[in-house]
């Protein structure tokens, strides 16, 4: 059955619902000021000449950018912050020209749906702080921080001489706004259509609301839904709160099923010079038979879980006299609880990652040093990218229990981060983790590899930037574990068949993207084509018996920055030697890519993942 008027008056309606809260929920408008906006200008043209070495601005004609963070800060080194004001620009001001703006229907358009961003959600998420001596690091971590933000397009802090004083400055904070309603839609035929909307920044005051809707002809009712709600930096405390409730979560393996209720409060180490990180989150999850399977097929579960954790930056005091010292030491621990009150018959005897109880204590260590380089046409453009250099080692230790299965884990995680001057940037680890049991060692695991972005290679009418990705996996003596797979980041991206299983991967991804100063109707383009290999060695550990799994495509890469939306990917694989049902080619649209660098080396202590992608992965996509 198609979708009739009243399911389109429906969706629709979710839409204006989002619109109509982002304005009405606002207060005024902020009122812009011209003049403070010919200052504004006036000073990214005075400072412009002390930074062009390596150009740190980002513009809407952007030039190839490559510097450290805390370069155009450092000449300001032991002065007295005087004063902080704020400019918070719409998505239609040019950053480092706020003189010019988009001037078309489309913006205007855009901008009566678009409450800009308030001066004190702003300032909730500053860490530095007027009457404090500025520290060249802390103002370079915040200025990326404040980028981090999914509502913040670009950033710049200003540093301004105060006239008539040697020892004092005055700090101006500009940030760019990201038009904040957003969407998507998959279309799976007449069958089943799902609908996301979503406000990132409702009312310009670092809210999100996102509603997803689902219909589904297999499913009785036909239609669920799915709520959202998150706060940005409550109270000035860096805290994310996120609440939400869905009738149409993944049941853990891939159906919507699930009614899920939950809250999540985190808070990362948004610095170096912090003290605190951590997070709670509180989850249950119901399954329902809404597919209407028989009771053979349909896992029946219910459950409850907890996870806690918390982390404190030693010496920091000591540190922050030292500039020079910019090693870290972080502890943390860790508290985990899954509980199922109701278990599907399918798992009640035996193993299972998804469906067993948990209970585990882990403590971790991990020293590190954090820095940043500003860069762009990696993924975005022209638009600032901060990109990490340095490194991080994390020593795990805990006590895991699973159904009546309880070992002591030992674990690490080292990463180190290399940035060049000529724009090369590169990450290598090695990850490994083990269990005890009874003086054996258990589900013991070994990860390594890299990642690399060449430099930038400029051309007459294209750059160009090549990325290679590799990465070798062992699995010894299986009791717990899953097996590893290739469906996934760590094998061929795109490749959907989970029945292909072993104890032994190599993986080898290269990809060459293309960013071409051709434009149509506006739109940047970047052709990037790519090829993959995977070599899998079965369970029974017997190399001979390996098979060998490859994946070649292209696609092409927009972004109008008249539309001041994200980048945009339209993706085709072929994959030579297929497995299960699943078709040779393959393609996807993501309409919503953003570079997603490692911006903080502190993470949940954890036991090592095989078929995932670690948080501390330069690239996660």
């Amino acid at each position: 059955m198609l979708m009739t008027k009243k399911h389109l008056y429906i969706i629709f309606s979710f839409l204006c619902l989002i619109i109509f809260a982002g304005k009405v929920c606002g207060q005024q408008r902020p009122i812009r000021h011209p003049k403070r906006n010919q200052f504004i200008h006036n000073i990214f043209n005075k400072v412009k000449s002390s930074i062009t070495v390596s150009p740190p601005d980002s513009t809407i004609k952007a030039t190839v950018l490559n510097t450290k963070s805390v370069v155009p800060f450092s000449e300001y080194q032991g002065k007295v912050i005087r004063n902080i004001t704020t400019e918070e620009l719409g998505f239609e001001k040019q950053l480092t020209d706020t003189s010019k703006s988009l001037n078309y229907y489309g913006a205007r358009l855009l901008n009566a749906l678009h409450t800009d961003t308030y001066d004190w959600v702003i300032r909730d998420n500053l860490f530095i702080k007027k009457g404090t001596i500025l520290n060249p690091y802390v103002l370079s971590d915040n200025e990326r921080y404040l980028r981090s933000l999914e509502f913040i397009q670009d950033a710049r802090i200003v540093v301004k001489p105060v006239k008539g004083s040697q020892d004092s400055v005055d700090l101006i904070v500009v940030t760019k706004d990201l038009f904040s309603i957003t969407g998507s839609l998959d279309i799976s035929g007449a069958e089943r259509q799902k609908l996301t909307a979503e406000e990132t920044n409702l009312a310009g005051a670092g809210q999100k609301i996102q509603i997803t809707t689902l219909r589904d002809i297999h499913r009785q009712p036909s239609y669920g839904y799915d709520f959202l709600y998150s706060k940005n930096s409550i109270a000035h405390s860096f805290i994310t709160g996120t609440a939400g409730y869905s009738r149409i979560n993944s049941d853990r393996t891939g159906r919507d099923n699930v009614q899920a209720t939950y809250l999540l409060l985190n808070r990362p180490l948004v610095s170096p010079y912090s003290r605190f990180a951590g997070a709670f989150e509180l989850r249950f999850n119901k399954s329902d038979n809404v597919y209407r399977e028989r009771d053979s097929l349909f896992r029946n579960y219910k459950n409850a879980s907890l996870d806690v954790w918390a982390g404190y930056n030693i010496g920091l005091k000591r540190l922050l006299e030292d500039n020079k010292n910019r090693n870290r030491t972080f502890v943390a621990i860790r508290y985990i609880r899954n509980n199922f009150s109701e278990k599907p018959l399918q798992f009640s005897k035996g193993f299972n990652t998804l469906f067993n109880n948990v209970n585990a204590v882990l403590g971790e260590v991990t020293f590190f040093k954090q820095e940043f380089y500003k860069t762009n046409y990696i993924y975005n453009f022209g638009t600032t990218e901060d990109v990490p250099y340095g490194y991080n080692v994390a020593f795990t230790t805990g006590w895991y229990k699973q159904l009546d299965l309880a070992r002591p884990y030992f674990g690490i995680n080292a990463n180190s981060y290399v940035a060049s001057d000529k724009g090369k940037f590169s990450q290598y680890f090695l990850r490994s983790g083990i269990f005890i049991n009874k003086g054996r060692l258990e589900d013991a695991s070994v990860l390594a590899g890299g990642s690399v972005y060449s430099k930038l290679y400029l051309f007459q009418h294209f750059k160009m930037r090549q990325y290679l990705q590799y990465s070798y996996t062992r699995l010894f003596n299986r009791i717990i574990y899953d097996p590893l797979q290739i469906n996934n980041p760590l094998g061929l991206r795109n490749f959907r068949a989970d029945t292909l299983r072993g104890s032994q991967r190599i993986t080898l991804y290269a990809e060459s993207i293309f960013f071409a100063k051709l434009k149509i109707l506006g739109f940047q383009l970047a052709p990037f084509g790519f090829t993959a290999a995977t070599l899998l060695t079965g369970q029974d550990n017997n190399f001979k018996r390996s098979d060998i799994y490859t994946g070649i495509g292209g696609g092409l890469r927009t972004r109008n920055v008249n539309l001041v939306f994200a980048t945009a990917e339209l993706k085709l694989v072929y994959f030579p030697r297929k497995a299960q049902d699943m078709n040779a080619f393959r393609i996807s649209f993501n309409g919503n890519i953003r570079f997603r660098y490692n911006t903080n080396y502190i993470r949940s202590p954890d036991i090592i993942q095989l078929n995932v992608s670690d948080v501390n992965n330069f690239y996660q996509n």
